[in-house]
C-alpha cells in the first residue's frame, strides 16, 4: 500500500470527528481536500474504509484496522521528528479526556494529587461528550477517558477490539434548583412537581443524549435555555431561572443559591463514572493517571 501520513491523519480526524466535514475544519483543510484523501486511502486498502451513515462517518472494520496501524506510525513520525531536532521530553505526557461535568469534581483533586505522587508526569485535558470521547480514544487522540454511562450500563461501544473500562463511581442523578423560592428548604421533590418546571438542558445530537432534562418526565419537557457550559447552567438556576439535572458527585462545587433534590416517584437514575482506555498493558504514567482519578471518587 502507498499511503501518506497526510492521509493517516486524515482517517484519525475522519474516526475522532464521525464526519468529513468537521474532519476538514479541525485539519484547516477544505471538505473537498478530505474527501480525495479519503478516496486515496481506501483505492490504496483496496476496500471500503468509510461507513456513511445518516448520523455521520464510521469506520468499517477495515478502516479501524488501519487506524491501529496509523496510530502507531503517526507515533512513531513523532519520536523522530523528536530525535531529529533534539528536543527531549522533560516530563510523560498522558492525554485526558473528561465528560461535561467530570472537570469541576473530578479534575483538581486528582491533579494534585498526582503532582504530590508523580510530578514527572504532565496531563493536557479535552472536555466532551461520551461519545465525542470514545471517538478521539480510538483515534489515538487522547491516551484516558472519563466517561460516564446510565443503566444499563453497557459496553462504551461496539468496536472491536473492546476497550479497557474501570469502574470508578456510582453516582445520583439529581435536581438542581434555586435555593429560595417553592424548593426551599426541601431535600426533595416528586416526580409530578416536575412536569410544568422550566428546564435548563444541553443541546442534544442525533449521536448524544439531551442532558439537563430528568429521562422519563411525563409530556414534553419545557426547556426555557440550553447551555453546555455547567457553571452557566448553575448560574442560571442560582438566579431563579429554571432547574436542571446533575450528578449528586458536583455537591461541593455548586455556587451559591443552589439545593440539590432528590427525585421521588420515579426510579433512581444511577450515573456510573468509568475509566477507559485501549486495550493492551497501559504505560506506567497512565496507570499512575487512572490511581489519581479512582482515589477521588
Amino acid at each position: 500500500m502507498d499511503i501518506s501520513s497526510t492521509g493517516l491523519r486524515v482517517l484519525r480526524q475522519i474516526a475522532e470527528s464521525g464526519s468529513f466535514t468537521a474532519a476538514a475544519t479541525r485539519l484547516g483543510y477544505t471538505q473537498s481536500a478530505v474527501s480525495r484523501q479519503a478516496a486515496s486511502l481506501e483505492r490504496s486498502a483496496g476496500t471500503a474504509l468509510f461507513e456513511r451513515r445518516p448520523d455521520g462517518v464510521r469506520l468499517t472494520p477495515a478502516g479501524l484496522t488501519l487506524l491501529r496501524h496509523a496510530r502507531t506510525i503517526l507515533d512513531c513520525l513523532t519520536a523522530a521528528e523528536r530525535d531529529l531536532t533534539g528536543t527531549v521530553p522533560r516530563t510523560e505526557l498522558v492525554r485526558l479526556g473528561l465528560f461535561l461535568s467530570a472537570g469541576a469534581a473530578l479534575l483538581p483533586p486528582a491533579l494534585t494529587r498526582l503532582a504530590a505522587t508523580d510530578p514527572q508526569i504532565s496531563v493536557t485535558t479535552t472536555e466532551g461528550t461520551t461519545p465525542s470521547l470514545i471517538r478521539a480514544l480510538r483515534a489515538g487522540s487522547i491516551d484516558l477517558a472519563v466517561l460516564t454511562s446510565r443503566p444499563p450500563h453497557r459496553p462504551p461501544d461496539g468496536e472491536s477490539p473492546r476497550l479497557h473500562v474501570e469502574t470508578v463511581a456510582d453516582a445520583e442523578l439529581v435536581v438542581a434548583v434555586p435555593s429560595t423560592g417553592e424548593f426551599a428548604g426541601r431535600t426533595a421533590v416528586h416526580i409530578d412537581e416536575l412536569v410544568d418546571a422550566r428546564w435548563i438542558a444541553t443541546p442534544a445530537s442525533n449521536a448524544e443524549p439531551l442532558l439537563g432534562v430528568w429521562p422519563g418526565l411525563p409530556g414534553r419537557p419545557n426547556i426555557v435555555h440550553t447551555a453546555r457550559d455547567w457553571l452557566a447552567k448553575l448560574q442560571l438556576v442560582a438566579g431563579g431561572f429554571g432547574v436542571t439535572t446533575v450528578p449528586s458527585r458536583l455537591s461541593p462545587v455548586l455556587p451559591p443559591g443552589v439545593s440539590l433534590l432528590h427525585v421521588e416517584g420515579a426510579p433512581p437514575e444511577i450515573r456510573r463514572v468509568l475509566v477507559a482506555r485501549l486495550p493492551g498493558r497501559p504505560t506506567s504514567a497512565i496507570a499512575a493517571v487512572t490511581r489519581a482519578i479512582a482515589s477521588t471518587t
